[in-house]
């Protein structure tokens, strides 16, 4: 095993190290209930800043042949498909097939090492390395995208076909007419599609590029809005509060407007350390995200969210949270711009890593899920006690969230906390049933109604 060049900065043996790290996953636990941490106004803790970051992520396990998680009441849920690789993203074709991007992290450039910044931002990227290996990330990206036909209507798939392979860590996809977008990690491509087609006809076409390198947030998202004339891509932060230097920031952090025919883009909104799912509220036409907040000051903080997302609104990150929250970590601080944070709509809880986000159609979901939105949370690394592992439902009255989250799909976690599944993705399937792609169980789930609608 290399030894990470903190331990000669430091002149300390490996042994400390990895004593260190040993107790990594001894920081501060939750103080706070956790209902105390959801809502429009959650009680947010005193930072409490640890050296090594606090190490508690579930170690990946995956399911036996015929295990799954648990549905809530009134729902059920069985495998659309097992034994994928990795699966990230799914995305529901108008003619019921279903696209699934299975993927992982993309390698880091030659040279780039353990990361920009000092010894202890170093040592800290080491960790986080060990810490993705443990939580079943360490693997190579299979980099394509399967399609899924369930030609019966049986809730399982028959049909199994790489649709398209070769691409770059994709994530997010969307249909616009006859030209379906992918979200590389390093750029917006697009390829032809014609209804029912089971593999790609060409090979993509990069419609514009996106923020790449070292990809310390590699997953990239993308929807269209209602006319299909604009195109919204989310891009995660480099860093966890920007100890890699701003410029490793630029255009990160935020979501991108392209427009469909020239590939031109502007920033949308900004100050959103790492937001992946976005979805249209059906009523109102308003985009809504999910958001992965800051790590490394404590159990309690920071909340990650769902939120509306106005356009020209900063959201705080590097420099606040939740609004005008500083946080003292980031050097220089920036007053003008904490100033200007918006509050998110809705917290989510500490470190629930929240990734997938859909709204519900009362079509194929009983009445107490056929208003709100269904979020998968792929589950904490760096919280005491683990948060997060699961699928909620939050609860919509008049556009915006009402009531605390409900839980819709459990189990991922066993009795030892070793993770069985990792919820990523969520999409609607033609009938209304909710998709679950889950990258640590590599299966993507069906939920819905236990008795037909």
């Amino acid at each position: 095993m290399k030894v990470p060049s903190i331990a000669v900065s430091f002149l300390v043996p490996m042994a400390a190290v990895t004593a260190a790290l040993a107790l990594a996953g001894c920081g501060e636990a939750a103080k706070l209930p956790p209902e105390a941490t959801i809502g429009p106004r959650p009680r947010l803790a005193e930072p409490h800043k640890t050296v090594i970051p606090t190490v508690n992520v579930a170690t990946a396990v995956g399911w036996s042949d015929t295990a799954g998680p648990k549905a809530a009441q009134g729902l059920r849920v069985n495998a659309l498909a097992r034994g994928l690789d990795h699966p990230r993203w799914v995305y529901t074709l108008p003619n019921g097939d279903v696209l699934v991007a299975e993927s992982n992290k993309p390698p880091k450039p030659e040279g780039s090492g353990d990361g920009a910044g000092g010894p202890m931002a170093k040592l800290r990227n080491w960790v986080m390395g060990k810490v993705m290996t443990r939580a079943g990330a360490g693997v190579p990206s299979p980099n394509r995208i399967t399609l899924l036909r369930d030609a019966d209507g049986d809730g399982a798939a028959e049909v199994r076909q790489v649709f398209l392979s070769n691409l770059v860590s994709p994530f997010g996809m969307v249909l616009v007419g006859n030209e379906l977008f992918i979200a590389n990690a390093d750029a917006l491509v697009k390829v032809p599609y014609t209804d029912g087609q089971t593999s790609a006809s060409a090979a993509p076409t990069v419609v514009t590029p996106l923020p790449a390198g070292i990809n310390h947030h590699w997953t990239k998202n993308v929807i269209a809005n209602p006319d299909g004339t604009k195109l919204y891509v989310t891009v995660g932060s480099n860093s966890n509060i920007g100890e890699n230097g701003l410029a490793a920031e630029e255009g990160r952090a935020a979501i991108w407007e392209v427009d469909v025919k020239s590939g031109q883009k502007r920033l949308f909104a900004s100050g959103l350390r790492n937001p992946n799912g976005l979805a249209w509220h059906p009523e109102t036409k308003a985009l809504w995200t999910v958001v992965n907040e800051r790590d490394e000051i404590g159990s309690d903080l920071v909340p990650d969210y769902l939120t509306s997302v106005k356009d020209g609104a900063f959201y705080g990150w590097p420099w606040s949270y939740f609004g005008n929250h500083v946080d003292e970590r980031v050097k220089p601080q920036n007053p003008d711009m904490v100033a200007k944070s918006v509050v998110p709509d809705y917290a989510l809880g500490s470190h629930v890593a929240p990734l997938g986000l859909a709204f519900s159609d009362a079509r194929g979901m009983p009445a107490q899920f056929a208003s709100g939105a269904f979020i998968g949370e792929h589950g904490s690394w760096n919280r005491k006690p683990k948060s997060g592992y699961k699928v909620v439902f939050v609860p919509f009255v008049s556009g915006q969230p009402s009531g605390p989250p409900v839980d819709v799909l459990t189990g991922f976690l066993t009795a030892d906390e070793k993770a069985q599944g990792r919820p990523v993705g969520v999409a609607l399937d033609k009938a209304g049933a909710l998709l679950v792609a889950d990258d640590v169980g590599n299966v993507v789930w069906r939920v819905s109604p236990a008795k037909p609608q």
